[in-house]
């Protein structure tokens, strides 16, 4: 799965135990009509791909849905797995002719079709 939008946080790389598992966290808003703003965490060696983007540009996050059970309560993460720059899409809104201009006058002329 993918997800696009605006990078609106970059998170700084945790170090958690002794072996040295790594994650960090993203945090990305959606481009529609109702905005999402979605954490995305990074592990281990993908957490270096981060480095490259800034906040306030447009990405590309190809994504695993995890989910887990701990004492009868259920949780979900977003992993990412790759960033790459997106390109907004252009709206509906942007593809929607002027209403004025396809406005057509319908003329009687006497015949009955």
């Amino acid at each position: 799965m993918e997800i696009q939008g605006e990078l609106i946080v970059i998170g700084k790389t945790e170090t958690i135990g002794a072996k040295g598992f790594k994650k960090r966290l993203v945090v990305i808003k959606t481009d529609e009509q109702y905005p999402q703003n979605i954490p995305v965490e990074f592990t281990q060696d993908k957490t270096g791909m981060i480095d490259l983007f800034e906040v306030g540009e447009f990405v590309k996050i190809n994504i695993n849905i995890r989910g887990s059970e701990w004492q009868g309560k259920y949780y979900a993460n977003i992993q990412g797995w790759n960033i790459t720059k997106g390109e907004k899409e252009k709206s509906a809104e942007s593809f929607m002719p002027d209403r004025q201009a396809t406005r057509v006058e319908l003329q009687d002329d006497g015949l009955p079709f």
